[in-house]
């Protein structure tokens, strides 16, 4: 949130160019929040199997979310977390200069550029495809080219994948080893 506050002037720049304006955008931000409200009070009152299945869902989401509240070690679970993604942060600042075109940019541009990245990651599996789509639209936004941003794109998502893999991998292994001996 802090990242699309932080650039709020360019990216409503970039919308205002493409024809969305400042109303548009909350017109359309309230409207999306009032169907959320609605469905959310159709589905406490509803009875219907597809409701009942998607209050599972949800009921079952924040059930996860609020289980790290209950954990033994949860400071450390918070900890490795955020640990684990400004280590994906990093990962943007370092490999922002193998792209010339990119090297200039702050970290408030590429923190929009990893937002992006991250809901493409959600969106398919392991974001194949859609996230350099993602990452490099959100950096046009900042005038950077297109083949730039595909390029950028598609380095972060390859090296993502190779990390996720490579101590995947090594994690498979060493594991076992690692619990036989306690």
């Amino acid at each position: 949130i802090a990242a699309l506050i932080s650039q709020t002037d360019i990216i409503m720049g970039y919308l205002n160019e493409h024809g969305l304006s400042l109303t548009l955008s909350v017109v359309a931000l309230s409207v999306a929040i009032l169907m959320a409200f609605l469905v959310l009070v159709i589905l406490r009152r509803s009875t219907h199997r597809w409701a009942l299945k998607l209050k599972d869902l949800i009921r079952g989401l924040l059930d996860g979310i609020l289980s790290i509240f209950k954990m033994k070690r949860k400071w450390s679970f918070i900890g490795h977390t955020f640990f684990i993604w400004g280590a994906y942060i990093v990962m943007f600042w370092v490999i922002k200069y193998t792209v010339p075109e990119i090297a200039d940019l702050g970290l408030g541009e590429l923190l929009v550029a990893f937002i992006a990245g991250s809901f493409a990651m959600t969106a398919t599996n392991g974001g194949l495809g859609l996230y350099p789509i993602a990452v490099s639209a959100s950096l046009a936004i900042f005038g950077i080219s297109a083949a730039s941003g595909d390029a950028f794109g598609w380095i972060m998502w390859i090296s993502q994948t190779l990390m996720v893999v490579i101590f995947g991998a090594i994690s498979f292994l060493l594991l076992p080893l690692w619990n036989r001996s306690k």
